[in-house]
């Protein structure tokens, strides 16, 4: 597995979020409290994406090592400023690479997204919804990965013209019915509102006065965490909070 945040609100330096907080992103690397039996520390890569002041896109900074290991990082999160951050370190599925571009965030245009889970029985059981995507895409993948691949099948819907919010859940449907068992907990921003999901793993969000910070775990013991239920989708923004079942209703 792997863990992940997306942050909104009032602009706060990366370090804020990835080193200062007592359960930190940085501190999940290597002591994760909830991994539900996919490995134990999550130190095959990590990934930090960021909305610059005025910027069109968000930048993108990925490595191959674990977040503890770059002597880059931490001086560069204590001076980069954001009121819009998706960060991700990285537990690799057992036989998928460990290189930067398998590391999240990956991202097109203005969107930034991540994965933390397995798509089970990969790759095979996910070649009918491969098979229906571009040829282009499968070709430009970021890494063979299936975070990867889920990845240009949220894309896919979001040039299709689909609502962030459909196109992540209906991702998450489509996947966990050719591969049942997978766990699918997704995140997806623009740097305006951050969609998302709890599907066999744990998902909290905090909201306050003017942000929010969703992620795999709470980053301290602030009792503004809530959990979102498993089988849910979150579409957040720094105004409001909305928690919705995945499924359609029938």
């Amino acid at each position: 597995m792997c863990r992940h945040l997306a942050y909104l609100g009032p602009p706060v330096t990366l370090a804020t979020l990835l080193y200062a907080p007592p359960h930190s992103l940085v501190r999940q690397s290597w002591a994760p409290r909830d991994m539900r039996g996919g490995g134990t520390v999550n130190a095959d890569g990590f990934g930090v994406g960021w909305y610059p002041a005025g910027a069109d896109q968000p930048v993108r900074y990925r490595r191959a090592e674990p977040i503890w290991g770059d002597p880059a990082l931490a001086a560069l999160a204590g001076v980069t400023t954001a009121g819009a951050v998706l960060a991700a370190v990285r537990s690799a599925t057992v036989g998928m690479p460990v290189v930067a571009t398998a590391a999240a965030p990956f991202g097109a245009e203005r969107w930034l997204f991540s994965h933390n889970g397995v798509v089970a029985g990969w790759p095979d059981s996910v070649t009918g919804l491969a098979g229906a995507l571009p040829v282009r895409d499968l070709l430009t993948l970021d890494a063979p990965t299936d975070a990867a691949l889920l990845w240009a099948l949220v894309r896919h819907r979001l040039r299709a013209g689909d609502d962030p919010a459909d196109a992540v859940a209906a991702t998450v449907r489509a996947v966990a019915a050719a591969a049942p068992g997978s766990r699918l907990n997704l995140l997806l921003t623009d740097g305006r509102t951050a969609v998302g999901t709890a599907a066999g793993h744990a998902l909290s969000v905090r909201s306050g006065p003017d942000s929010v910070l969703i992620a795999s775990e709470p980053l301290d013991d602030d009792p503004a965490w809530q959990a979102v239920p498993d089988g849910h989708l979150v579409v957040a923004t720094t105004a409001y909070v909305h928690t919705d079942p995945i499924a359609k209703e029938s």
